[in-house]
């Protein structure tokens, strides 16, 4: 595409015309640690303030995985034998357990009296370059953003004659009545401090929130709701939380914060405390936000309308564009001390879906799909902070579950704690065992991209691959290893129970943990036991429809109206079932997914299915899947989504793992392959797509119109890659340093 003039092009940003009614419609800034919703009201001011750590204690803090290893050998014999239904006696009687469920802080709350100046043009934003939330009234100004530099939410407010009343107010919805809850205001030397002190009931756990007030101009008193501030011209709120057992020293937050606001002022005069603190933050948000940007040929017109106004408009471009745009801010937004929850870093509400958790049987992974190829490395590393401090919880799971070495990962975690309590008949995830491979998968592909292994993702692959060897003893009338019992998640086989037998992802996630931890430890004799293991395993199942069988085991038949997808988890995220590789598998799969049902229009399912008929290059069926989502009203103003059509149940899924979908049909790498443009759709005529990273270690941009395209592929390393392109395939000779502009055709 030509280049366009300055202030043309993708917005990065999205505005509306009036503030949010509805906590879900707030705009969103964070730093993966606190996050921020702003509803941008010029008379009530509010910002919900979350942070990573806040779950709220509900028994799951005493909960432990079941002892069951030393009845695994029994229940083995029964559905060995026949006995669909062994696998529901595999359990110790307890009802379901749900984690600790994620909640909202409190509102930092500005309160000011309307005057008499009448309507005043009003505009809010978020700026999705910045991560600054800006509302505008008149001569009204809030700015709210999050320092990723200093871990800090920052409130600034400007405007003539500042009348204000400034409190922090804990009553959100599903605030528990016996929440134990005090309030702190005090006069300091520029301003005043505010503090909310939290207990849990039944509890010394708790958490503390200290915001630090500074004012220019005008009076400060304390009263209700905590601060009055009187004729200001400006007002800068410093706002920190942290959850703690015992007592929490305020204090010294507060003492933090003042100096915060003093240093980065200095020398006095260069610049105000606000403007240093963004310059701070902007240095270290902007360049990660920027490294990926994709133009799709919008309208000029449709790109400047309001968020919510784009969002009836689901064939635009202009919305595909900003909707990308929006989930890779969001999605770096939420992620940093932990990657992103079930509702991103943010919730208005303390009773979460789903205890707001982080579900890592599809939700956590397909959030975190573009984290690689969008050059969000911040993303993956956040990944790494939940695998490697949950690790010690996860080999107990497979110890006292399995009576086995190595480690199982849970299907839901909080963040803190990684065992395994929350399963059910119905539910039965203490028997997922291909949990630990797929939460490793992102930290393999991360190190493929930057050329250089983790040491922790090596040991821990090789953990991953001790539970197999001591887990994969049964074997089947042909000497194949089986995979029992098996679950595949969520779903079970027609006919029969959730605990079977030769799921198809456990088989793809036992052969990828095994071979993958042997190519890491080569020449060992680990490597050489892992690796025949890997080989005894049986192949993929292709049943009477020509579908590939989620459950391999002969006589389990298949359920097809399901939202989940596991068993093609050899196309996505592996490259076990590939077009080029395995095309017979791959028509399988295909096939399967033909057959898949919507069940209940779970965001997840349709991005999902999206994904996988990317990477089996069906263009019309990734747009299809696109569609749904556009067009099903899953997205909030504030560009946040819902896990069910019309809005319902705020949820990142979609928000987030859209801008994987529309990577993945432009461009797709492995180690020793590209495959460029592989399920572009005709509602794309033009576009470009710059600064996506490859596995193979180089930058790629690709642009495209609807008679050709041209990629330029920048390479960190030299070695040859298989090219896949519209135009053919042929090998690809790259070169450290030495860009390749590629020419293709385009397909008629």
């Amino acid at each position: 595409m030509t280049r366009r003039p300055p202030g043309e092009g993708p917005v990065h940003g999205t505005w509306e015309p009036a503030p949010a009614a509805r906590w879900e419609d707030a705009y969103l800034t964070g730093n993966g640690r606190h996050g921020a919703m702003v509803y941008g009201d010029p008379y009530d001011d509010r910002v919900v303030v979350n942070h990573h750590t806040l779950v709220r204690p509900n028994g799951a803090e005493h909960a432990r995985p079941p002892h069951l290893a030393d009845r695994l050998g029994e229940v083995r014999d029964r559905l060995l034998a026949g006995d669909p239904y062994a696998a529901e006696s595999f359990t110790d009687g307890r009802p379901l357990q749900w984690v600790r469920p994620f909640h909202p802080a409190f509102l930092t709350r500005l309160l000011r009296t309307p005057g008499t100046e009448g309507p005043r043009p009003y505009r809010r934003s978020v700026d999705f370059a910045t991560g600054v939330v800006r509302a505008v009234a008149g001569e009204w100004e809030s700015a709210v953003f999050v320092s990723r530099a200093d871990d800090v939410l920052v409130q600034y407010v400007t405007g003539p004659d500042l009348t204000l009343g400034i409190g922090l107010d804990h009553r959100l919805p599903g605030a528990p009545p016996d929440l134990r809850v005090g309030h702190g205001a005090a006069l300091t030397a520029g301003g005043a401090r505010l503090t909310l002190r939290a207990r849990y009931p039944d509890g010394d756990e708790g958490y503390t929130g200290v915001t630090v007030v500074r004012v220019t101009g005008g009076r400060t008193t304390v009263g209700p709701p905590g601060v009055r501030v009187e004729a200001a011209e400006s007002v800068l709120l410093l706002t920190r939380v942290r959850r703690h057992t015992g007592d929490s020293d305020a204090e010294a937050e507060a003492g933090a914060l003042r100096e915060l606001s003093r240093a980065v002022a200095d020398p006095p005069g260069e610049a105000s405390p606000y403007a240093a603190l963004l310059a701070r933050h902007t240095a270290l948000h902007r360049a990660a936000y920027a490294r990926v940007t994709l133009d799709l040929g919008a309208d000029e017109t449709e790109r400047a309308l309001p968020g919510s106004v784009l969002l009836a408009r689901p064939a635009s471009p202009a919305l595909l564009e900003r909707l990308f745009a929006a989930g890779r801010y969001h999605l770096l937004s939420a992620s940093g001390m932990l990657p992103p929850r079930l509702t991103g870093l943010w919730t208005g509400d303390w009773d979460t879906a789903w205890s707001g958790a982080f579900t890592t049987n599809a939700n956590l992974n397909l959030q975190t799909a573009s984290a690689a190829a969008a050059a969000l490395p911040e993303v993956t590393e956040a990944h790494a902070r939940l695998v490697h401090g949950q690790f010690d919880d996860w080999r107990e799971n497979a110890r006292v579950i399995f009576g086995a070495r190595g480690a199982v990962a849970p299907s839901h975690t909080d963040g803190a704690c990684g065992l395994t309590y929350h399963f059910s008949r119905e539910y039965p995830l203490h028997l997922w065992t291909a949990g630990a491979d797929w939460l490793l998968v992102p930290l393999v592909e991360h190190d493929e991209t930057r050329g250089e292994r983790d040491p922790r993702t090596t040991a821990a692959l090789a953990e991953v691959a001790r539970f197999y060897e001591d887990f994969l003893t049964r074997t089947d009338d042909d000497g194949h290893l089986v995979v029992v019992p098996s679950y595949s998640p969520e779903n079970r086989p027609a006919g029969g129970s959730w605990g079977a037998l030769n799921a198809a992802m456990d088989l793809s996630a036992a052969r990828h943990a095994l071979r993958t931890a042997a190519a890491r430890h080569p020449g060992t004799a680990h490597a050489a036991r892992w690796t025949a293991l890997a080989d005894r395993l049986p192949p993929h199942r292709v049943n009477a429809e020509g579908a590939l069988a989620e459950w391999a085991y002969p006589g389990l038949g298949d359920t097809y109206d399901h939202r989940h997808l596991s068993h093609l988890y050899g196309v996505w995220p592996l490259d076990e079932i590939t077009p080029y590789d395995t095309p017979a598998l791959a028509a399988a799969a295909h096939r399967a997914l033909e057959l898949r049902g919507t069940e209940n229009d779970s965001a997840h399912g349709h991005l999902h299915h999206a994904l996988i008929s990317a990477r089996l290059a069906d263009a019309g069926r990734t747009a299809d899947a696109l569609a749904r989502v556009l067009g099903g009203d899953y997205f909030h103003a504030s560009l946040m989504s819902a896990h069910y059509p019309h809005r319902d149940v705020y949820n990142a899924d979609a928000a987030h793992a859209l801008p994987a979908v529309l990577i993945e049909m432009l461009v797709h790498s492995t180690p020793g392959r590209l495959v460029l443009l592989p399920a572009l759709p005709a509602s794309f005529p033009r576009g470009e797509l710059r600064g996506v990273r490859t596995r193979f270690g180089a930058a790629v941009d690709v642009t495209w119109t609807p008679e050709a395209a041209t990629a330029v592929v920048r390479p960190t390393r030299t070695g040859r890659v298989a090219l896949r392109t519209p135009s053919g395939a042929e090998d690809l000779d790259l070169v450290a340093g030495e860009d390749r502009v590629l020419t293709l055709r385009r397909r008629r």
